[in-house]
């Protein structure tokens, strides 16, 4: 059966707290919006495929993020995408470039999945607003200063009822260099 997964990196549980206290304020000014009830999240591809197949890309995954070590992410300052609505926390630009070698890194190892990328790392508050609304949000949160220790990505699945990505699996960066092919000799 086919379904819709996600992978992501999610941040201290301090971080998804206040990212939830901000949704919750904003959902107050502008009633429900998309992704008011997700977790916080920097997105860094989603894909869909057989559920038969999701173990083999586990492994991957797992092979991949075994090799990152974990780094500070620091994000501070607000911003939007006018064109998709989206208005969200984004990472200094050492953050960003800590975070844009990983994300890539991690869509190569599942380059033969046709997947949904994303290149410009961000935490969303919300999606699709309107213009109107994305002015209130901005109105709304002028200043942040938050960081956490990137030290782990997710893999989500989408629960088609709830429409909402639910974790499954967990992969930590434990700092461990990628093995070298040496030729042995048997004599």
């Amino acid at each position: 059966m086919e379904k819709k997964y996600s992978v992501a990196i999610y941040p201290s549980q301090h971080v998804i707290d206040a990212v939830k206290t901000m949704k919750d304020y904003l959902k107050s000014k502008i009633n429900w919006y998309n992704s008011c009830n997700s977790t916080a999240h920097i997105t860094i591809c989603e894909f869909t495929i057989d559920d038969s197949q999701i173990d083999s890309f586990k492994q991957k995954l797992f092979k991949t993020c075994d090799t990152f070590t974990p780094f500070t992410v620091y994000l501070d300052h607000f911003s939007f995408y006018e064109n998709s609505g989206a208005f969200f926390i984004a990472p200094n630009e050492i953050s960003k470039n800590n975070l844009k070698p990983a994300m890539k890194k991690v869509q190569e190892t599942l380059k033969s999945l046709k997947l949904k990328k994303s290149d410009d790392p961000h935490l969303s508050i919300g999606r699709k607003l309107t213009a109107e609304n994305l002015k209130i949000a901005s109105q709304l949160f002028t200043t942040i200063k938050i960081e956490f220790l990137c030290k782990q990505i997710v893999l989500r699945e989408l629960d088609p009822v709830k429409k909402q990505f639910f974790v499954i699996d967990t992969f930590t960066f434990n700092g461990n260099a990628k093995p070298e092919f040496v030729q042995g000799s048997l004599f």
